[in-house]
C-alpha cells in the first residue's frame, strides 16, 4: 500500500514536470513580442478607460498610438492636448493640437414647451422606452428624460433638471468622451467644439417633421423655414429634412441666425450680456433772464 502511494506521487510529479516543460516550450515558441513603448504611453494616460478615444481602453489606445504611422487619428479626449503632447514625446513624434469639445443637448423640449400627452410606467431607461414607443409627448424625436446619459457619465458632468426634464451638461467637468452620445437612443446629444471663449451657437432641436407638425409638438421646435440659412453670411447653416444644422467649423458666432429664428430653436451659449447704453442726459436749459422789476408810480393828488 505504501509503495503504491509513493509510485502515484512520483508519477504525478513527473507528469507535472513534463507538462510544465511542454507549456514553457509552447509559450516561448508562440509568444508575442510587445513593444515596451506601450507601457510608457499607458503611464502618461489618465487611466479613465472610458472608450472616448475609440479604443477598448487606455491600454488598447496606447497600443494603437504605438502602431499608428502618425498621430492624426490618435486623441485622448479626457487628457486633451496636454496628454497627447506627452504621448508624442514618448514616441518621438509630433501631434497637432485639437480644439476642445463638449457635449451639447440638442433638445429644447422642456415641460413647458413640450407637454406630456401620456405617462410611461415601465422601466426607467431611455433605451427601453425608445424601443417600446415614441415617448411621453407628441414629439417623437426629443429627449426621453430617463437619464441614461447621466448613468454612463464617469465624470459627473451630466444631471437631469427637474424643472425642464432635460439633461444639463457641466462643461467644466465634461471631457467629451462621447459616452452620453452613444447612450442616447434619440441622438439628441452631440459633441461640438467648445468655441472661442466657450461661446457656441447651435440648433437645439432634432425634429424632422414639417413645420406645422413640429411646432404643434413643441413650441420651440425648428420648423425648417430656412430663415437662419438665408441670413448667415458664412454659409454655416444647412436645412435638410425640415431641420436646420449649424456647422461649427464655419460658424463665426455672429448670432444673426439667433435673432432671425421665429421659434427660438437656435441657442447662443456663454455670450456676454450686452448692457443697454444709458440714455444721453438732456441738455441743460439756459437760465431765463429775470423779469424787470415793476416800478411803482408815484401817487398824485388827483388819484
Amino acid at each position: 500500500m505504501t509503495q503504491t502511494v509513493i509510485w502515484t506521487i512520483a508519477i504525478l510529479v513527473m507528469l507535472g514536470v513534463v507538462l510544465a516543460v511542454v507549456l514553457y516550450i509552447v509559450a516561448e515558441k508562440f509568444k508575442v513580442e510587445e513593444d515596451p513603448r506601450i507601457d510608457e504611453v499607458e503611464k502618461v494616460l489618465p487611466g479613465a478607460n472610458c472608450g472616448g478615444c475609440g479604443q477598448a481602453g487606455c491600454r488598447a489606445f496606447a497600443q494603437f498610438c504605438v502602431e499608428s504611422e502618425d498621430m492624426d487619428k490618435c486623441f485622448c479626449p479626457v487628457g486633451g492636448n496636454d496628454v497627447m503632447q506627452k504621448v508624442a514625446s514618448v514616441l518621438g513624434r509630433e501631434v497637432a493640437e485639437k480644439a476642445p469639445m463638449v457635449a451639447v443637448v440638442r433638445c429644447n423640449g422642456s415641460c413647458e414647451n413640450r407637454p406630456k400627452i401620456n405617462e410611461y410606467g415601465g422601466h426607467q431607461s431611455c433605451r427601453v422606452k425608445a424601443a417600446l414607443y415614441s415617448g411621453d409627448t407628441a414629439c417623437a424625436y426629443g429627449c426621453l428624460g430617463c437619464g441614461d446619459c447621466v448613468a454612463v457619465c464617469q465624470f459627473g458632468a451630466i444631471s437631469m433638471d427637474p424643472q425642464t426634464g432635460l439633461p444639463v451638461v457641466d462643461e467644466e467637468k465634461c471631457t467629451a468622451c462621447g459616452a452620453c452620445v452613444k447612450a442616447c437612443p434619440k441622438n439628441v446629444i452631440e459633441l461640438r467644439n467648445k468655441g472661442r471663449r466657450n461661446m457656441r451657437v447651435f440648433v437645439s432641436c432634432v425634429n424632422k417633421d414639417k413645420g406645422a407638425a413640429a411646432r404643434k409638438a413643441c413650441k420651440a421646435a425648428c420648423i425648417g423655414c430656412s430663415k437662419c440659412a438665408k441670413v448667415c453670411p458664412f454659409d454655416a447653416i444647412t436645412v435638410e429634412n425640415n431641420l436646420a444644422y449649424i456647422d461649427y467649423t464655419k460658424c463665426r458666432l455672429c448670432k444673426k441666425c439667433v435673432a432671425e429664428c421665429p421659434t427660438g430653436a437656435i441657442h447662443a451659449v456663454n455670450f456676454p450680456v450686452i448692457k443697454p447704453k444709458p440714455a444721453a442726459p438732456a441738455p441743460a436749459e439756459a437760465p431765463k433772464p429775470a423779469a424787470p422789476a415793476e416800478v411803482e408810480k408815484p401817487v398824485t393828488k388827483e388819484e
